[in-house]
């Protein structure tokens, strides 16, 4: 039996030789959409979580005055409408790689024609055109703030006996890469160089060495400061108003840094024991500088990071400008982190803060917009709020570092929750016996799959999406490998002893 079973495969396999040279071309089955892989989230910040709400649970949001956060969001406006229409690449891209992107064009051309006085049809104007997000770091409840305010300080022209610390411009050799040294705007995070001859660049001087000389005598002298408590303030602050005996003004504005990352120096008073925590406060960091003038300048060296002024064409009646370029508005402005988050968009920030005094807790319910940013402001729901100018201003930002409810709104167009309902629903889930039967696994990870899929690229039909699985607009799609056919039989071919007795049995009688 075992011998007419070979024969007849053998024969069987000579015919189909003879007839069928190569194995016929079976259409390629068509991809099948995976909507659940990887899927990207229809809004998401770094290191963020968010909440959305209805308008009625983001407390206090009726008491606060929406007139005045509407006139301070308008402001931001005429520089996002100016954005909107340059032809600026570089300045798009960076805006298109943030959560927000571009989207606050929209509400900002619907406020371009709306003259307000109400402070009902500014309510309105938000509610129609943002939706709520509650936002905070990845596992934490609230956010946090901290206040910053314009120092008014006592200075001189030249250097005299009483006014002996200098202020800076932005020194000619100060280099970033990427920058031209002489842009209007250099960043305030990353490395800083100096550049030595055409060529060589090493890190710039750090304060210690900055304060002892290094670039004294070049002529970079803005003005001159009886204290040097006095200059790190300012440059903790960003901006400062230098008032002169003649009666003459300055204004002063961040302008760059030495590529140093901040310290704060309250942090090491409270961990070397100098102040306790609960008592923090600017006011006792100064009165603990000037008790101490030797201790002072050790203390101001451990902060490695030192910033560079240029003067601004203000009168006294105007705000300082923030990084957005407009005028800050005091009580409604706030600095955050730029690498996350898009000037001009509105925060809603409750809870308490001590306002009226060191020990009060003042509600504090308010909407403030982005218009600002700072080396210390790190994190989705971190805000340094801006109080104005002067000794009152500092008093109250001052003792500010507290944890407050963060309200992001986001522009209707983004909504997580009308965006999130057209995400496409995942296919079953299969039983446990098919999963393991037929793994699911990446294309674009699978080196058997590369040279297919480059090549059904090419054809134009590599990624599209089944008709009957409707997709995001934006959503990256991934597809399955078609289900591969079971392996053919193999081909063994029968011995030489095994072919001579089949032979002599296929011819016995001659």
């Amino acid at each position: 039996m075992l011998s007419s079973f070979s024969l007849g495969a053998e024969a069987a396999r000579r015919h189909y030789r003879s007839h069928h040279h190569h194995l016929p071309t079976l259409p390629a089955a068509p991809p099948r959409a995976l909507p659940y892989p990887q899927l990207p989230l229809p809004f998401e910040i770094s290191g963020a979580q968010y909440l959305p709400l209805a308008w009625a649970d983001v407390k206090g949001w009726s008491e606060d005055n929406h007139l005045a956060a509407y006139k301070t969001f308008r402001a931001s406006c005429r520089s996002i409408n100016a954005q909107t229409g340059a032809s600026e690449p570089k300045a798009e891209s960076k805006a298109e790689s943030k959560a927000l992107g571009a989207s606050l064009s929209k509400p900002c051309r619907a406020a371009r024609s709306l003259e307000l006085t109400d402070d009902a049809k500014a309510k309105t104007f938000f509610e129609e055109n943002f939706s709520p997000l509650r936002i905070s770091r990845l596992g934490e409840p609230d956010g946090f703030v901290t206040g910053y305010y314009e120092p008014v300080l006592e200075g001189s022209r030249t250097q005299t006996d009483v006014y002996n610390v200098p202020v800076y411009r932005r020194p000619s050799n100060l280099f970033v890469r990427g920058y031209k040294q002489d842009s209007v705007s250099l960043p305030n995070k990353g490395p800083v160089y100096r550049k030595i001859g055409r060529r060589k660049l090493v890190p710039y001087y750090d304060r210690g060495e900055i304060e002892d000389g290094k670039i004294a005598g070049r002529g970079l002298e803005i003005a001159w400061l009886k204290d040097p408590t006095d200059l790190l303030f300012a440059q903790i602050q960003g901006s400062a108003r230098i008032k002169f005996d003649d009666g003459g003004t300055v204004r002063l504005n961040y302008d760059a840094y030495n590529g140093y990352p901040y310290t704060a120096v309250g942090r090491i008073l409270i961990e070397r024991g100098i102040i306790p925590k609960e008592e923090m406060s600017m006011q006792k960091i100064r009165e603990w500088m000037t008790q101490n003038p030797e201790g002072a300048k050790e203390l101001r060296r451990q902060n490695r990071a030192y910033i560079f002024f240029r003067e601004v064409n203000l009168s006294d009646k105007e705000e300082a400008v923030g990084a957005q370029g407009i005028p800050l508005t005091a009580g409604r402005s706030i600095a955050v982190d730029k690498s996350l988050h898009v000037y001009g968009t509105p925060f809603f920030i409750e809870g308490e803060l001590p306002i009226d005094s060191e020990r009060a807790k003042t509600s504090f319910h308010r909407l403030m917009i982005a218009q600002d940013t700072g080396s210390a402001i790190i994190g989705p729901a971190r805000a340094d709020l801006y109080f104005g100018a002067g000794p009152d201003a500092g008093r109250v930002s001052g003792r500010l570092r507290h944890p407050m409810h963060f309200v992001m709104l986001v522009p209707k167009s983004l909504d997580p929750s009308i965006r999130g309902a057209r995400l496409p629903v995942p296919d079953p889930r299969p039983s446990e016996k098919i999963a393991k039967l037929f793994p699911q696994t990446d294309p674009a990870k699978d080196p058997k799959n590369a040279a297919a899929s480059a090549k059904a690229a090419e054809s134009g039909k590599a990624g599209a999406p089944s008709p009957a699985m409707p997709q995001a607009k934006d959503a990256t799609v991934a597809v399955a490998s078609p289900v591969p056919l079971p392996e053919p039989r193999p081909n063994i071919k029968p011995d030489r002893e095994q072919r001579k007795r089949v032979n002599r049995r296929s011819h016995p009688q001659q």
